[in-house]
């Protein structure tokens, strides 16, 4: 008897119970459900939201590979010293004992994150009496990517559990929610536990636990974990190449140090249409443009070296694109189909105002360099509004092309 002849027995038996919800879950994760729309015209396409789903979820697939690796190496170059001449294939970072360090600290998130965001995505359903959605896959693999990899698992849990419900499900589940749910779980966690999500100690794993060690009077040496962003907040020069920058050898989070398979992440989505290119462009420009703006404040002597916010500002304005989480979040966050706006004229002013703005945060909040989680859930808040007013301003001008035809 095949698979699908065995779940058509269980569905027999658990039809009608609490179990059908679950039984639904697993069922579709294999087969296409047979049953379409009762009433009214409707289309049957190759695709659903299951298939749209896991083609977001593949892409991200290299990077938590990647960075399994990236979290074991940091690790150890934080310990032993950051290895010169470090290629994408040097045996220095392909090692087992990387991969055994990051998978150690990365497949607990991950595991928590499926396991209780899931779980609270079949609760829901079960007392709502309807389909478990798919949404949740993509936001159970973007949530370990994006937290710093010592974050403990029952501080996870909360944020997961705040974030789903709160980020969510209150507004109707998967389709209705207004705020991208893997940043309002990012923006919870840092909001409610600061001293875990910044700082040089949470970004390599193990950095904190040896700061605790030392403040304990341990003869251990302290590990620092500073990242790009953060020694630029503290007007220090990064001690990495762009080639490190681009290819991800840089502490930081899991799924956001490499440019490179971001890059080909983004490619991808661009190829089975699930993102937009018009996000994606227009964030690219708005960075680059506050960025030049920066440059030229500080070419034209407007600002002195002194100022805390020189180092950002001087930062050349395409390494914007390169350090912290920019990248990632234009790619995979800001193109979500759900949170972001819909109509193309209306992308282009979202996508520019979210690179434009996590740029500017950057440099004014260096307490919090890192602006791309705020820009986002900001222009979730505001993408209705752009929408509303690009709809308005298309009916205007054909009552207006109307009118001049008709007078």
């Amino acid at each position: 008897m095949g698979l699908k002849e065995k779940l058509h027995n269980i569905k027999g038996k658990v039809e009608g119970t609490n179990w059908q919800t679950m039984f639904g879950a697993v069922h579709t994760l294999f087969y296409t459900p047979n049953e379409t729309t009762h009433s009214g015209s409707h289309v049957r396409g190759a695709d659903d939201l299951k298939r749209t789903m896991m083609n977001v979820v593949l892409p991200l697939i290299p990077l938590f590979i990647f960075g399994m690796f990236n979290v074991g190496f940091q690790h150890n170059a934080a310990i032993n010293g950051f290895p010169e001449g470090i290629g994408f294939f040097s045996p220095e970072f392909w090692n087992l004992d990387n991969l055994s360090i990051g998978a150690l600290k990365l497949l607990p998130l991950l595991i928590v994150s499926y396991v209780v965001g899931l779980g609270i995505e079949i609760f829901f359903a079960t007392i709502n009496k309807h389909e478990v959605e798919e949404g949740y896959f993509v936001t159970g693999m973007l949530v370990p990517l994006i937290v710093p990899i010592d974050t403990p698992l029952w501080m996870l849990t909360v944020a997961i559990i705040f974030g789903v419900v709160i980020g969510k499900e209150i507004f109707g589940g998967t389709g209705m929610n207004i705020l991208n749910p893997a940043l309002t779980i990012r923006a919870f966690l840092f909001f409610a536990y600061p001293t875990w999500m910044s700082g040089d100690k949470v970004w390599v794993a193990g950095a904190k636990e040896r700061a605790n060690e030392i403040m304990a009077g341990s003869e251990l040496d302290a590990i620092s974990g500073e990242t790009i962003l953060g020694s630029l907040a503290q007007g220090q020069e990064f001690a990495y190449s762009v080639s490190d920058m681009f290819l991800g050898f840089i502490p930081g989070s899991v799924g956001e140090t490499s440019t490179l398979l971001i890059l080909l992440g983004g490619l991808y989505l661009l190829y089975t249409k699930v993102a937009s290119w018009r996000i994606m462009l227009s964030s690219v420009i708005g960075a680059l443009v506050m960025g030049l703006i920066f440059n030229g404040v500080v070419d034209a002597g407007w600002i002195s070296e002194s100022s805390k916010f020189y180092s950002l500002m001087s930062t050349e304005f395409w390494h914007h694109l390169l350090i912290g989480g920019l990248a990632f979040g234009i790619v995979f966050m800001a193109t979500d189909p759900v949170t972001g706006s819909q109509t193309n004229k209306g992308k282009w002013y979202y996508g520019f105002f979210i690179g434009f703005i996590s740029v500017m945060i950057r440099v004014f909040n260096p307490a919090y360099p890192e602006g791309v989680m705020l820009a986002i859930l900001l222009m979730n808040v505001f993408a209705p509004t752009i929408d509303h007013y690009v709809v308005q301003g298309n009916v205007k001008r054909r009552l207006k092309r109307l009118k001049s035809k008709t007078a």
